[in-house]
């Protein structure tokens, strides 16, 4: 009987310890994944949020600073002012930086968002005589994107690149023609004779059409200006080079408008002496991608909305 009994004592002792021993595992696997999900919710909070500076991570070595204009310069795009400008302030300020490279592969956009980058680098520079700025001209560099250009120390190409474009555009599509010969009308009531200005449904006003070249003729002459202060006496050519045509970087050269043959790596290892190149190229971090693709499903949505409310019945 008291085999009996110390058999049983045994056994629920073994009972409570193998169950003490479980609970240990699974406290110490439950705190094992608190730990993994935390991991992972702060990486995902830094994938979307993007706390990196430009330039930052390996600015505490000697390095060719280089800044990307990428694709069309507009305020909503990734070439806007703003964004451009922070990135050529933090690579001109960082002390280990010995010559800021200006990549570009544009064909121009706005004339607003050029002149200002054009500013902030005149800016810049003043402010860092010591520091070289040169731009890189990848495949095209042109209208705006060559606005921007002019306002660096030099202008490296190749051969093959696209080069100039020293001209001011608006262009649009007349309708009134097709119009007649279908039979539609348009209803268009202004305050202020000239709000409709350009109206694609309406007929051409010649005085308007003169008002819009003068206005463009302006905007010309302010380029012309501005890429004159910036190329000075290394412009070969005559007016022409202010008609709006382009060049290849072989002809760019010999007129003036570019200087030398090169590259991004080239220029880092050749001119400035610093091989080593960091991007501090304003990046698109996740959340604004999905902001983006969220605001344009919303926009697509409520398009649809408006052609479906507007069906007849």
């Amino acid at each position: 009987m008291e085999q009996e009994k110390n058999w049983e004592r045994q056994a629920l002792e073994h009972l409570l310890l193998e169950n003490l021993k479980e609970s240990r595992k699974a406290r110490r696997w439950k705190t094992i994944l608190r730990i993994l999900s935390l991991v992972l919710i702060v990486g995902f909070i830094f994938q979307v949020f993007d706390f990196r500076l430009p330039g930052s991570g390996l600015g505490l070595e000697r390095h060719t600073a280089m800044v990307s204009i990428e694709g069309e310069i507009a305020p909503n795009s990734l070439a806007n002012a703003l964004d451009i400008g922070s990135a050529l302030q933090a690579a001109f300020e960082n002390e280990n930086s010995v010559g800021v490279i200006l990549r570009i592969n544009s064909p121009g956009g706005s004339p607003v968002q050029s002149g200002i980058i054009n500013d902030e680098i005149r800016r810049l520079r003043a402010l860092y005589p010591d520091k070289p700025m040169h731009v890189v001209v990848e495949d095209i560099c042109a209208s705006g994107g060559y606005y921007i250009a002019v306002a660096a120390d030099q202008i490296v190409v190749d051969k093959a690149s696209i080069v100039g474009s020293i001209g001011v555009v608006m262009n649009g599509f007349g309708f009134t023609g097709l119009m007649e010969k279908l039979g539609v009308s348009r209803r268009m009531i202004t305050a202020g004779s000239n709000k409709g200005m350009l109206d694609p449904f309406s007929k051409e006003d010649p005085k308007q059409v003169e008002m819009v070249q003068t206005m463009l003729d302006e905007i010309h002459q302010q380029f012309i200006a501005v890429v004159k202060t910036g190329r000075g006496d290394r412009l070969k050519g005559g007016e022409e080079l202010f008609s709006g045509r382009v060049w290849n970087g072989e002809q760019a050269v010999k007129l003036g408008l570019a200087d030398s043959f090169g590259t991004v790596d080239s220029v880092a290892r050749d001119m400035f002496k610093a091989p080593n190149v960091l991007d501090y190229t304003m990046k698109e971090n996740f959340a604004e991608r999905v902001a983006k693709r969220f605001g344009a499903e919303v926009g697509a949505a409520a398009g649809k909305a408006i052609v479906k409310s507007g069906d007849i019945k």
